[in-house]
């Protein structure tokens, strides 16, 4: 059996590369593979995961609810007063007039998409948008174009084809990009894709997923913070990064939430979200309001760390989030070695990418700071990295192969 591009690499890399196991209590160090590190890894912006508070809420729901409660879809029997009220919170912290759950954010967004459009419509989709969007782009019957990443030019021509294509056929365009860009850490260009709008006939749906708790005054997204929060007609969230939990919503207008309620199959033939889960996102999404020093003490570790490697002549992208990426030059053979080292020789654990994920001859680092990191792990990791980054000029990690089997 052909185990794909990843599989191929199973025996080598499984348990060290992919599905490496992080133990202990979710904070800044954890274990791995027995040994201590610096996790930069973790989707855990606010430190909510370990969050007292936060895990009293949990703790208390699953006494007095159980992980069962409510059986069933929420269109059937799954409906309670509780999934309500978070809807109605998360529509007004996001500014919309109304929202709805889901049960993951991947299927979520996947079914989103699936739902809006018909085979009349046409969809224009940012070239480096979440596997999630392509996969529900993939489902459209219709057609669809892609501009390149922010490129508001050809993202204009794109328009132009489609608007050409719908009045023919009657239908309509949803525009897709990202708030945040997971790997890049880059803003989606929202400010000059609603000003489009004066010129096209067009909806726009955003997946916020890391802009979500973590940008903006209040940290209602990165619609707030480029102040077109009107401008975006789907809004999209999920609560398995700033609030460090599972699951996701959709917030737009009354009509728009109403036909996704009656027509995402992804909800529809789905159990309703337990209800601990339900109580502990109402208790996030209450800490992200009523204590914004978690967002500020995010962004404290944010511009240290961004600035302290900018300062050292690092690449960092056009990260505008909290999400750093730590671009270095090399190949697959040096980044597998990189990585061996930080984690057994410094003991910092990181993701890593390469190719085909990102160009040849490019390795990226991505780091995700959190509001539980520490200056002092700031420091530690910059100077950890211009030991590799000088090591890696010297040709250092050309010349050994680690044996993971005996680490």
């Amino acid at each position: 059996m052909n185990l794909g591009p990843l599989g191929m690499y199973a025996k080598q890399a499984d348990g060290y590369f992919m599905f490496p196991k992080l133990e202990g209590e979710i904070s800044n160090r954890m274990k791995f593979r027995g040994k201590d590190v610096l996790v930069w890894s973790l989707n855990n912006y606010l430190g909510l995961a370990n969050n007292p508070e936060v895990r009293e809420a949990d703790t208390e729901a699953s006494n007095r609810w159980g992980l069962a409660y409510p059986m069933g879809a929420r269109m059937m029997s799954g409906q309670t007063n509780y999934h309500e009220q978070l809807e109605r919170e998360l529509a007004a912290f996001v500014g919309k007039e109304d929202a709805y759950l889901l049960n993951f954010g991947y299927q979520g967004m996947v079914s989103i998409i699936d739902s809006l459009v018909d085979r009349h419509d046409v969809i224009v989709y940012d070239s480096e948008a979440h596997a999630c969007i392509i996969d529900g782009c993939r489902l459209h019957m219709g057609k669809r174009f892609v501009f390149p990443h922010n490129n508001m030019e050809n993202l204009r021509i794109q328009l132009q084809r489609a608007k050409k294509m719908t009045d023919e056929t009657g239908g309509g365009i949803l525009v897709i990009t990202e708030g945040v860009y997971g790997m890049t850490g880059d803003q989606g260009n929202l400010k000059e894709i609603v000003k489009l709008k004066e010129e096209f006939d067009f909806r726009l749906l955003v997946d916020d997923a890391h802009g979500f708790g973590t940008m903006g005054p209040t940290g209602a997204g990165t619609h707030e913070e480029q102040g077109v929060i009107d401008g975006v007609d789907v809004y999209f969230g999920t609560f398995a990064k700033a609030m460090a939990g599972i699951g996701a919503f959709v917030a737009s207008n009354k009509d728009i939430v109403d036909f996704l309620r009656h027509n995402m199959r992804s909800q529809i033939y789905a159990k309703s979200l337990p209800m601990p889960i339900v109580i502990g996102s109402l208790k996030r999404l209450d800490m992200i309001r009523k204590h914004p020093e978690l967002k500020d003490n995010l962004w404290k570790i944010v511009h240290a760390l961004q600035s302290g490697l900018r300062e050292a002549g690092f690449n960092l992208g056009t990260s505008a989030s909290p999400v750093t990426p730590v671009i270095l030059e090399g190949g697959v053979p040096e980044a597998t070695q990189i990585t061996v080292d930080l984690r057994e020789n410094y003991g910092i654990f990181c993701s890593i990418v390469t190719y085909p994920v990102i160009p040849k001859g490019m390795i990226l680092l991505r780091i995700i700071p959190t509001a539980i990191h520490t200056l002092e792990d700031v420091k530690y990791t910059i100077d950890a990295y211009k030991e590799v980054r000088k090591k890696l000029e010297a040709g250092a990690y050309a010349d050994v192969m680690y044996d993971i089997s005996k680490l």
